[in-house]
């Protein structure tokens, strides 16, 4: 009988050493999450959570879980304690953001994006998500103020460049717009929205020149900074290309020209990454097979793909400089009026 209860007890030993930590619990559960297997991820999720009561991470995690196995009764009676503790994380209020959405929880929502850019004030995702949800109720004019924002505060964030890229090129600001889609399509360059970018961006120059021969098609009247004077001139100065219209080889032709005369001139006056990107591209004889890449399919797509079969070697060293270079968008390089 003592040798029986001591085994008993071994067996408990060995089976209480061998329970998962906490950590272990939530990679498991991360790992259900990325199956799609909701229902797993919050049966393992609460088991982490009896051991480790009120872990802001895990209590996220399974506000999350919730959302996507769309019990959303559940999803806000596990998220609202956590969006006014103090160690609330920026994911739990993105998270909060979408489950408010899902439900249209509209007044709600917004007081909690409000509140959530109080406690992370440089928040790219928060403030383009905000934006998302101003424009969901055609507040236009609020949406693309706070989607400024986002990009002044966090550069490096490429959601603020799409919807602010989106919004100027529909007629408002062709020069601010085209700027904003090429850093877009630099930051996240194979997305399912690269290719609708990359055609706003050929559109947008194209209205662009349009705007330098007729004034009275001028997008945008606001007062201009510097910056954006400069730009306007320098680009403008090329439009004699554009007189009998717009293809791929003539942007080559324009870009590579406004490139030299504004190293010439306001390159280091207003430093822009991407102006320094194109630089280093034409440097490295590359510029063309990056035109081609930003503007072949959108412009047409049988000649963009005999242009890539007539050239693997190009697109194949650009390619392999795309991947070796992550382009990011640096602190102190926003230049635009109001």
């Amino acid at each position: 009988m003592r040798t029986l209860l001591l085994s008993l007890m071994l067996g408990c030993r060995l089976f209480a050493s061998a329970q998962p930590t906490t950590a272990q619990l939530r990679e498991t559960a991360t790992d259900f999450l990325r199956q799609g297997d909701n229902a797993n991820a919050i049966l393992v999720l609460s088991r982490a959570i009896q051991q480790a009561p009120g872990n802001m991470q895990l209590l996220t995690d399974l506000t999350y879980a919730y959302f996507l196995q769309r019990d959303f009764a559940r999803a806000i009676e596990t998220m609202k304690p956590l969006l006014d503790r103090d160690d609330a994380e920026e994911r739990t209020f993105q998270i909060a953001g979408n489950v408010y959405r899902s439900i249209q929880e509209v007044t709600a929502c917004e007081k909690m994006y409000r509140r959530a850019l109080k406690k992370y004030p440089e928040s790219g995702a928060l403030h383009s998500e905000y934006g998302e949800l101003l424009m969901e109720q055609r507040k236009l004019t609020d949406a693309i103020a706070i989607w400024e924002k986002g990009v002044q505060a966090d550069p490096g964030y490429q959601g603020n460049y799409y919807h602010a890229a989106r919004y100027w090129l529909t007629g408002r600001d062709m020069l601010r717009g085209i700027l904003y889609a090429e850093v877009y399509v630099n930051m996240d360059s194979y997305s399912a929205r690269t290719p609708e970018i990359k055609a706003l961006l050929l559109d947008g120059y194209k209205n662009f020149f349009v705007e330098t021969v007729d004034a009275s098609r001028q997008s945008s009247s606001r007062k201009r900074s510097a910056f954006e004077e400069a730009m306007r001139s320098s680009l403008a100065k090329q439009s004699g290309l554009a007189t009998l219209g717009l293809n791929v080889d003539r942007l080559v032709m324009i870009r590579t020209r406004f490139i030299l005369d504004w190293f010439g001139a306001e390159g280091n006056t207003f430093p822009y990454r991407l102006l320094d990107h194109h630089r280093q591209l034409l440097r490295e004889g590359l510029f063309e097979a990056y035109n081609q890449w930003l503007f072949g399919a959108a412009a047409d797509v049988l000649q963009y793909q005999n242009w890539v079969a007539l050239h693997p070697r190009e697109m194949n060293d650009l390619a392999a400089f795309q991947k070796n270079r992550v382009f990011r968008m640096p602190q102190g390089q926003y230049y635009f009026g109001d």
